[in-house]
């Protein structure tokens, strides 16, 4: 178990942390949620003692051993990629080294003996003789060839490295488990892996993540840090918004009696226990829900954007036809004939390894690049709005929020300005702060007003959820579910993908992919995997 006691820490004058206490028991997951900037890593960092609170302590039993996903991408170069995984565990490492050492000895003596002896049985003790075998069963889960074990860590490209110090943190059964984006630079089948391995993990999880996927998969508990404070909340990150937004609804409806308060919340905790899908974290969050009590449970005071998008028309069904579309740059074909017919009900995400294939074509539809071959046409009902990758260009400006989104609409009106400002939090001076200084996650909500505004009828959406902390993505995502329009887009957001789109397109080099069905189900059909392997002329795991 781990207890926080009366933690505290600042960074000058902003406390960033105060009056937490919390308690961690083996056996579940927890997932640390919060806006861009709470210090959700900075928690994790004062879990594992990187960082020393101003007040309070973390304790754990003394010989529990806590083992840290490893940032450092660089730090094991001349080291073997399996050496580097057994490292995980720090004393099996330490006799291991002092074994491998002692037998090198050109003038072995009997003294030398002795201690080799007690190595072999500290050795065996620690599950030394099936490391090797455990650190390879770890690699290959995390989509790591065999071929790739005995490498040096210098002879592997940077997103396999990350694989690999994953591994690093999940071998040797660690006591506690702290993970801060576990999920990066992963391909879907080995997040599957992981999800299912800490599922079974019996130990203490801690989890950041922006992956909700990943964190309703495995999370029994969620930690959320809210202005200074952070509260810990049964279930995954689904049950804690939901649970939330039912609680603050319910807090601004005054003439609401108490009585429908506590059966609303115990209607929506039973279809939330009743639908748990997973095998050790729906028992655990069943027993976990029956013990709530409704009546403790308090409203996050998080702020939530909102979302929507009306269009001042309905598509009609003309909307898009591709025909040959191909495109090159710097002698490389990026695009290559493709053909595509879209419906007026359609919501297209275009996934796949071919990511500059993707940009390039929304580029093109969006009439951003007129640099190509083949031809497209939209129907004349079709209002067209773009949500580039790179927004940069379009933040270089001393503009204030308000005048640089008044640039987009022809009312002169501040107040509806700024209604659509309010909906994405800049309220107030907010809304005064100079476009060219804001954050990445500040110019996305930027766009997203901007998109509003538009009250275009097809939105096509490169990346759309980048930089976005975990509310602003659920509050799109959801805006996006009702949006009544056509939509074109691409996102690395598993649950995005497969709650918003009724139509994969997948763009391979050998050819176009193109199913009306759940990502779900499109992940995991055979036909489909056949096909693709032949596109890429080779087995190839699905992206996004």
């Amino acid at each position: 178990m781990i207890t926080v006691s009366d933690l505290k820490l600042s960074f000058g004058d902003r406390i960033l942390f105060k009056d937490v206490n919390l308690k961690f028991t083996p056996g579940n997951c927890y997932g640390i949620i919060g806006a861009n900037g709470a210090g959700k890593s900075t928690f994790l960092k004062l879990l594992s003692g990187e960082l020393e609170a101003d007040s309070g302590q973390v304790s754990y039993p003394s010989k529990a051993r806590m083992a840290v996903l490893r940032q450092e991408h660089f730090q094991f170069e001349d080291l073997p990629v399996l050496d580097v995984v057994i490292m995980g565990y720090p004393k099996l490492q330490e006799v291991r080294k002092e074994r491998e050492e002692l037998y090198a000895k050109a003038d072995f003596s009997e003294a030398d003996g002795l201690r080799a002896g007690e190595l072999e049985t500290e050795f065996a003790e620690l599950g030394g003789w099936e490391a090797e075998a455990q650190a390879a069963i770890l690699l290959s889960g995390l989509g790591m060839a065999e071929s790739e074990h005995g490498k040096l860590m210098k002879e592997v490209d940077e997103g396999r490295k990350v694989r690999v110090l994953l591994a690093q943190a999940l071998f040797g059964n660690p006591d506690i488990l702290l993970l801060d984006e576990p999920t990066n630079g992963l391909d879907l089948d080995s997040i599957s892996w992981l999800e299912e391995f800490l599922i079974e993990f019996p130990n203490i999880v801690i989890v950041v993540s922006h992956d909700r996927h990943f964190l309703n998969s495995v999370c029994t508990h969620t930690c959320d840090i809210d202005y200074g404070a952070i509260r810990m909340y049964p279930g995954n990150y689904d049950f804690w918004y939901r649970m939330s937004r039912i609680l603050t609804q319910q807090m601004k409806d005054d003439k609401r009696r108490r009585e429908e308060k506590i059966k609303d919340l115990k209607e929506f905790i039973q279809r939330f226990a009743s639908n748990a899908s997973k095998s050790r974290q729906a028992t655990s969050r069943k027993k976990i829900l029956d013990k709530l009590d409704v009546e403790d449970l308090q409203p996050s005071s998080r702020r939530f954007p909102y979302v929507g998008f009306k269009p001042a028309r309905e598509p009609g069904n003309n909307v898009l036809s591709i025909q040959g579309l191909t495109k090159a740059a710097e002698g490389q074909r990026i695009l290559g004939g493709l053909s595509l017919e879209v419906q007026r009900t359609d919501k297209i995400a275009f996934v796949g390894r071919e990511h500059l294939a993707k940009t390039a074509l929304f580029g093109i539809l969006a009439g951003e690049d007129a640099s190509f071959e083949g031809s497209f046409s939209w129907g004349q009902t079709l209002s067209v709005a773009y949500f580039p990758k790179d927004n940069a260009p379009l933040f270089q400006s001393d503009l204030s929020i308000v005048d640089w989104l008044r640039q987009y609409t022809e009312s002169e009106d501040e107040t509806y300005i700024r209604s659509f400002l309010g909906r994405m939090l800049f309220t107030g001076d907010e809304a005064l702060k100079p476009v060219r200084v804001l954050s990445g996650g500040e110019k996305v909500r930027c766009m997203l007003s901007r998109l509003m505004l538009s009250e275009s009828n097809c939105l096509i959406l490169d990346e759309p959820t980048n930089h976005l902390d975990l509310e602003a993505i659920t509050a799109l995502n959801n805006g996006l579910i009702e949006f009544p329009g056509v939509l074109l887009f691409t996102s690395h957001d598993h649950e995005f993908v497969n709650s918003i789109a009724n139509r994969i397109v997948e763009i391979c080099p050998g050819g176009i992919i193109d199913r009306t069905m759940p990502f779900d189900d499109y992940l995991v059909d055979p036909k489909i995997r056949e096909l693709r392997d032949e596109y890429y002329q080779g087995h190839v795991i699905a992206e996004i």
